[in-house]
């Protein structure tokens, strides 16, 4: 169930893919790079990764909020590890993973924002391209697994 959006607050993106939804892999857009990942999968563990963007190393911390396996991850920058409060918190991230009709798995990603001003500045840095981009590669990634 996607909970209610709001639409001056929060961006979400849903797509169809061809492939099972239990598929463990993160993805940045490419020719971008996860670099690091250091995952503690439990509702109050962490999740920090770095990407590599244009040469320069981006450091996320962030923190599980609610974990549903095989159906929802919900995360956020806003604290790190042990709810430390971060200092420039910037998004809460929910991802929805659904069997979609017909086979393969609805995938619904929704970035939520602490204001308009935010959500506007993701939305310029490219959320739907980036986003798109990163549920293709995992459909990508996906299919290799399965053949």
């Amino acid at each position: 169930m996607t909970p209610d959006l709001d639409p001056n607050t929060d961006l979400s993106f849903t797509r169809a893919l061809a492939v099972p939804r239990h598929i463990p892999h993160f993805f940045v857009p490419a020719p971008h790079k996860v670099t690091s990942v250091d995952i503690d999968l439990r509702v109050g563990g962490r999740f920090n990764t770095t990407f590599e963007v244009e040469g320069k190393a981006m450091d996320n911390r962030g923190v599980y909020l609610e974990v549903v396996p095989g159906e929802k991850l919900v995360f956020t920058d806003a604290y790190t590890e042990g709810w430390k409060p971060a200092p420039e918190p910037f998004m809460t991230a929910i991802l929805l993973l659904a069997d979609a009709p017909g086979g393969g798995t609805t995938y619904t990603a929704i970035a939520r924002h602490r204001s308009p001003e935010t959500r506007k500045a993701h939305e310029a840095m490219g959320f739907f391209d980036g986003w798109g981009t990163v549920a293709t590669q995992l459909e990508a990634y996906a299919r290799g697994l399965a053949a």
